[in-house]
């Protein structure tokens, strides 16, 4: 009976070792991304987005890792669509929206690059072309996330002024948001606002 015990306790002790040195080498090989969050909270977006490609790049060359803890790669990558959107490098955040996992919402991401560069742009078929797509993209985030209140409401936003500038394809891109709230019609009565 005491032998049995003491096999027990060396085997449960050994077990404890291999996951507490498991545990350091996880800390260690995810230090990219550890200092990327500490980069992103003190607001050096340069600094975060290198530490996320470093972790991306070496979940990607251990792909059953990858696979195993695909919720941490999904933040790593989503964070990086987040930078470089903030960051207004909307080809690179449409380029890796193409190959991000679907965890990721890359669907919104890329959205909101296109939409950011319909309002930029001067010429009304580009700029219809590229409305086009972000509202192709939100459809398609609508769909990967149905509750997501914040995606739905960018679907119907987009989904309405692409409408509206369908109608009226010459309205430069200053005045493209004033789309959606028309101008009263001259001689009609101001509606009672209540409350």
């Amino acid at each position: 009976m005491r032998s049995g015990l003491k096999s027990f306790g060396s085997a449960l002790m050994v077990m404890l070792l291999v996951l507490g040195c498991a545990a350091i080498a996880y800390a260690r090989w995810t230090r990219p991304v550890a200092d990327a969050d500490a980069a992103l909270d003190a607001g050096d977006y340069a600094a975060a987005l290198a530490g996320y490609s470093a972790g991306e790049a070496r979940f990607d060359r251990l792909p059953p890792v990858k696979q195993a803890l695909s919720a941490e790669y999904n933040r790593i990558v989503s964070n990086e669509l987040w930078l470089l959107y903030r960051l207004e490098r909307y080809d690179e955040t449409i380029d890796k929206a193409e190959r991000a996992p679907e965890g990721s919402q890359p669907h919104f991401w890329a959205a909101c690059a296109f939409f950011d560069k319909a309002r930029a742009e001067e010429k009304s078929d580009a700029r219809l072309g590229w409305l086009s797509r972000a509202e192709e993209e939100f459809r398609r985030a609508v769909e990967a996330a149905p509750d997501d209140w914040d995606t739905k409401f960018n679907f119907e936003l987009t989904t309405r002024l692409a409408a509206e500038l369908r109608k009226q394809p010459k309205t430069p891109p200053s005045q493209l948001m004033q789309l959606l709230r028309p101008e009263p019609k001259a001689g009609a009565r101001p509606v009672k606002r209540v409350g």
